[in-house]
């Protein structure tokens, strides 16, 4: 198993096959399908894991984000809404 460096461990830096993407959306939803195709592509090029929730299963995120979805979440951090940038969502997984 590889180790990470003690400095890159320091500065929180993590390699893409470790991060985690979640999609919150909901079926029938044509940005979230948008969503989830840019999501499978970036994640399956970096070897990044994936996730989806449905909003209309759980109260708390859907008080917490029913007008914005899509929503994208980056090890559980917010990352983005609506539309979903490949770019950027592949610079968050590898920055």
């Amino acid at each position: 198993m590889e180790r990470m460096s003690p400095l890159l461990r320091r500065r929180g830096k993590r390699r893409p096959e470790d991060r985690v993407v979640t999609l919150i959306g909901k079926p029938g939803c044509h940005l979230c399908d948008d969503a989830r195709a840019v999501i499978e592509k970036v994640c399956t090029d970096l070897g990044s894991s994936w996730e989806e929730q449905d909003i209309l299963r759980d109260e708390e995120l859907y008080r917490k984000y029913w007008e914005q979805i899509p929503v994208v979440l980056v090890d559980g951090a917010q990352h983005d809404f609506w539309r979903v940038s490949e770019d950027r969502l592949r610079r968050a997984l590898t920055e």
